[in-house]
């Protein structure tokens, strides 16, 4: 899964000395390049989760519960390191703070050659976990850092144009890392070896999944060294310490809370519905495709986000966010009911069509449960990337439904979901000015 980036960090901890100008202009266009392929990068290696659970659940025949875990072991790091990563910052500036995440995400993708030797799963969850936490704090670094790098009146048009190589990422990556990972998936079925048959099988197949990750450390680490070279690039000035515990007191304002509440669902059930397509499609009364083929079908999931991103920015321009954001809920809880009650393409396509009406829920939410905080929107922020951690938590009860009654109507979880935002999107349907004398 990829989520959407339109976060800042916990605070603001780093200014330009100059602000609207922080580095010359020179350099600006080489920093904002650096930018872009970061969203690029960390868009596209969430992704690759999609593709990497069908993978080691037919390799360590694992539950659909189990096989979550992948999720949970990722998004686990995003209310674990967030705040710290904001402190990071804050401490060493936003181009060294980059470099810390970059090695880290390095280091994660150099875990997996360790992983497969091993042949426990469990090993796996491990590297994914520290590739993670390198992810993380790229991100907090490269939401604010955007902003910096020109003129305040055009930073939203930046960030957006940031979060189009974010989509993009997410589409390009599974396409390649079906290829990759689950190319050349053997017939072999492993829950019929036992002992060593078992684990020579596991290390032999896990050597796909090596390759494509040694594959990112190598280009992460060129990155991490480039950006070294411009460590001093950008002026930067500390500010004042805040404790980071006072945001949390947001949370006492409903508005806020709500939305806080609805980025956990969403991001918890984008991330469910993308871990279970490949498996999804591979079923007989669905579109009953080989796992190549599957793989090759989830970019049209994480493309339709791109492609609805467009879209919605036309129709946010001119009617209510939140009734957008109902109107989106509501189509897609249309869509896993189809998807859950149909049979052949029109139950796999409906799931895939799913993407399309995700594009504009987080920047919309977001936005929304932000209105009316003021000087305190940063703040919000960072209580907004902690809620990320229900990309952990939602896949888990999707696949534990999944294992008691099926992949089709484990959909109800997800469907929940998108019910709250639904609600949300009528709740904050109006201003908060106006909400806050017609409650």
């Amino acid at each position: 899964m990829a989520i959407d980036t339109a976060l800042a960090t916990s605070t603001d901890p780093i200014a330009a000395t100059a602000p609207g100008a922080p580095t010359s202009a020179s350099d600006m266009p080489d920093l904002r390049l650096f930018v872009f392929a970061l969203f690029f990068i960390f868009g596209g290696i969430t992704s690759l989760n999609d593709v990497l659970i069908p993978k080691l659940k037919d390799l360590f025949v694992l539950s659909y519960a189990e096989a979550m875990l992948v999720q949970s072991a990722f998004f686990a790091a995003y209310f674990i390191v967030s705040l710290p990563a904001a402190a990071i910052v804050r401490r060493i500036g936003y181009m060294r703070t980059a470099v810390v995440g970059l090695l880290t995400m390095t280091g994660g993708c150099l875990l997996f050659v360790p992983a497969a030797a091993t042949g426990l799963f469990v090993t796996f969850l491990g590297a994914l976990f520290v590739l993670a936490t390198g992810i993380t704090i790229v991100q907090v670094v490269a939401n604010p850092l955007i902003s910096l790098l020109g003129p305040p009146a055009t930073a939203h048009s930046r960030l957006t144009f940031a979060q189009a190589f974010n989509s993009l990422g997410t589409t390009v990556f599974p396409y390649v890392g079906s290829a990759m990972i689950l190319g050349s998936l053997a017939t072999v079925d492993a829950s019929a070896l036992t002992g060593e048959a078992l684990t020579a099988y596991r290390a032999a197949e896990s050597q796909t999944v090596t390759q494509a990750y040694a594959g990112l450390a190598v280009a992460l680490l060129i990155i991490a060294g480039l950006v070294w070279t411009r460590r001093n690039r950008l002026p930067e000035a500390p500010q004042e310490r805040n404790s980071i515990l006072r945001a949390f007191e947001l949370l006492r304002q409903p508005r806020f809370a709500f939305g806080a509440a609805c980025i956990f669902l969403y991001v918890g059930g984008e991330v469910a519905i993308g871990s279970i397509i490949v498996n999804y499609l591979e079923r007989a009364d669905v579109l009953g495709l080989d796992e190549l083929a599957a793989g090759q079908h989830v970019p049209f999931y994480w493309g339709g986000a791109m492609v609805g991103r467009f879209i919605g920015s036309w129709f946010l321009a001119r009617y209510s966010p939140g009734k957008i954001l109902a109107f989106n809920g509501g189509i897609v809880i249309a869509l896993l009911l189809i998807s859950g009650t149909q049979v052949g393409a029109l139950s796999g396509w409906s799931l895939l069509a799913i993407g399309l009406f995700n594009s504009i829920m987080f920047p919309t939410i977001f936005s929304l449960a932000c209105e009316g905080l003021g000087k305190r929107a940063a703040e919000g922020s960072g209580i907004i990337c902690v809620a990320i951690v229900g990309g952990a938590i939602v896949p888990l009860l999707t696949g534990a439904a999944a294992d008691m009654a099926g992949l089709k109507a484990a959909l109800i979880v997800p469907a929940v979901c998108y019910a709250a935002i639904l609600s949300f999107g009528i709740f904050a349907r109006r201003p908060h000015h106006q909400h806050s004398h017609h409650a």
